[in-house]
C-alpha cells in the first residue's frame, strides 16, 4: 500500500510540474492561434516592444512574479493572466496524474486538459472556438484513447467513446438549430470533442458533463446579467463553462453518476 501511495504521488507531483510547463506553451497557443501565427516560431518575445524573453523568464508562474508583471525593456504590463493559465494547467493535470495514476489513458487526458485550457482562452478572448484546435483534440483523442482501449483490454471504450461524440454532437447540434444566435456551432463541435472523451469513461459521463457546464454557464451568466449595465447585449462565451464542466466530469463524474443513479 506504501508502495502504491508513493508512486501516485510521484505521478502527481510529475503532472503537476509538466502542467506548469505545458501552461507556458497554452499561453503562446492562445494568443497566437487566433492571429494565424505559428505556434513554434519566432520565440516567445514581450508583444508590445518585441524584446526576446530570456530563458528565466519562461520560467511559469515565478517569472511574472520576480517581473512584477511586466515587460523587463518597455514595463509593458503583464497580464497575471499568464501565470493564471499556468498554475490552473499545474494543478489540472496534477489532479488529472491523481485520477489516472497507473493508467494508460493518463496521457489523453492530459492532451484533453490542454485543449481545453487553449479553446477556453481563445474563446474568452476572440468569442470563437478554433476548429483546427477542436479537430487536433479529436484526432489526438482517437488515437491516444484507442491504445489506452487495447492496453487496457477494454476495446468496448472506444464504442462508448463513439457513441458519446455522436450524442452530444446532436444534442447541440438540435439547440444550435433551434437557437442559433445563442449557440453557436464552434460549442457543437467542441461538444463532439468532449463527448469522445466521457464517453471512454461511460456514456452516463456525457449528460453530467453537460449539465455541469450548462449549470455553470447559467449561474455565471445570471450573475453577469444583475451585474452588468448593458444588459443582455453582453456577450458570454460558452465554450469556457462546457469546458469546466467537462473537467468536472472526468474529474468527480463517477461518484456524481452513481448518486444520480441511486437518487
Amino acid at each position: 500500500m506504501a508502495d502504491v501511495t508513493c508512486v501516485t504521488c510521484f505521478v502527481i507531483v510529475t503532472c503537476a510540474v509538466l502542467g506548469l510547463c505545458v501552461g507556458s506553451f497554452l499561453n503562446v497557443v492562445v494568443w497566437r492561434v487566433p492571429r494565424h501565427a505559428s505556434v513554434v516560431q519566432p520565440p516567445s518575445a514581450c508583444p508590445t516592444c518585441e524584446t526576446r524573453l530570456l530563458p528565466l523568464e519562461l520560467v511559469p508562474v515565478l517569472s511574472w512574479a520576480f517581473l512584477r508583471g511586466r515587460c523587463r525593456t518597455c514595463s509593458t504590463t503583464i497580464s497575471a493572466r499568464y501565470a493564471v493559465v499556468e498554475a490552473t494547467t499545474g494543478v489540472l493535470f496534477g489532479l488529472m496524474g491523481a485520477r489516472f495514476a497507473g493508467s494508460w489513458a493518463l496521457p489523453a487526458y492530459l492532451v484533453f486538459t490542454s485543449v481545453l485550457i487553449v479553446l477556453a482562452g481563445i474563446d474568452l478572448d476572440t468569442l470563437t472556438l478554433p476548429r483546427r484546435v477542436v479537430y487536433a483534440g479529436l484526432v489526438a483523442g482517437a488515437g491516444l484513447l484507442t491504445l489506452a482501449s487495447l492496453a487496457l483490454g477494454q476495446p468496448h471504450r472506444l464504442q462508448d467513446a463513439a457513441l458519446g461524440a455522436l450524442g452530444a454532437f446532436a444534442f447541440l447540434f438540435l439547440l444550435h438549430v433551434a437557437a442559433p444566435r445563442s449557440m453557436g456551432f464552434g460549442d457543437v463541435r467542441l461538444a463532439a470533442l468532449i463527448g469522445l472523451y466521457l464517453g471512454w469513461l461511460g456514456l452516463l459521463q456525457v449528460p453530467i458533463g453537460l449539465f455541469l457546464g450548462f449549470l455553470l454557464g447559467a449561474v455565471v451568466g445570471s450573475v453577469a446579467l444583475v451585474a452588468s449595465r448593458s444588459g443582455l447585449r453582453t456577450k458570454i462565451p460558452f465554450g469556457p463553462f462546457l469546458a469546466a464542466g467537462a473537467i468536472l466530469a472526468v474529474l468527480v463524474g463517477q461518484p456524481l453518476g452513481h448518486v444520480w443513479l441511486h437518487a
